[in-house]
């Protein structure tokens, strides 16, 4: 017996048949990560997108037929779309985090908000003396929210490697903070 195609597995998902959306699962589930990861560079986003090409194959009926080509094509087509949706989801939620902080900042009092200017440029001068590798993983571990094992897969080194650099980088920073009697900066560096 030869193996079912992928339009007749789609037809079988049509009729609400899991068994074919696992088969069709299992063909194509690393291909459509692989192509979401390259278009969204993180891991977590690229998982999002191939759990909603699959759930739109299981709602939605009649997206697919033989006249738009072939079913692989197809499909990558919509992860692409799916990869697209999610870019401008993201986009819009950091839109959305910079107009609370800008709502929150205007709540600071002029004191806290001179205070805070005053220790970022503290900060910012403390970490524009490390290393070009060290500044570039503390900002994107610190500012930018980056996990320790997402930094290690987007700079291809391993996750030791990322822990070390930020070690080695808090441990810089701790020490020019002690070096300027900056004792509460210095805590903070833990």
């Amino acid at each position: 017996m030869g193996r079912t195609s992928d339009y007749e597995l789609y037809l079988k998902v049509q009729e609400e048949n899991k068994e074919a959306l696992e088969m069709l699962y299992d063909r194509y589930e690393k291909l459509l990560f692989s192509f979401s990861f390259k278009m969204l560079r993180q891991k977590e986003l690229a998982e999002e997108a191939v759990q909603d090409v699959f759930m739109k194959l299981w709602r939605k009926k009649g997206l697919y037929s033989d006249d738009k080509g072939k079913f692989s094509s197809w499909l990558l087509t919509v992860t692409r779309n799916a990869c697209i949706d999610l870019i401008r989801k993201q986009q819009k939620n950091e839109v959305e985090i910079l107009e609370k902080d800008i709502d929150y900042e205007r709540t600071e009092s002029v004191e806290e908000t001179v205070t805070w200017n005053e220790e970022r440029e503290s900060l910012k001068e403390a970490v524009s003396s490390l290393t070009e590798e060290q500044q570039d993983i503390v900002e994107m571990f610190y500012f930018k929210g980056y996990s320790q094992s997402d930094i290690a897969e987007q700079k291809n080194i391993p996750l030791g490697t990322v822990k070390g650099r930020i070690r080695l980088a808090l441990k810089h920073l701790k020490k020019i903070y002690q070096e300027r009697g900056d004792k509460y900066g210095a805590e903070n560096l833990r």
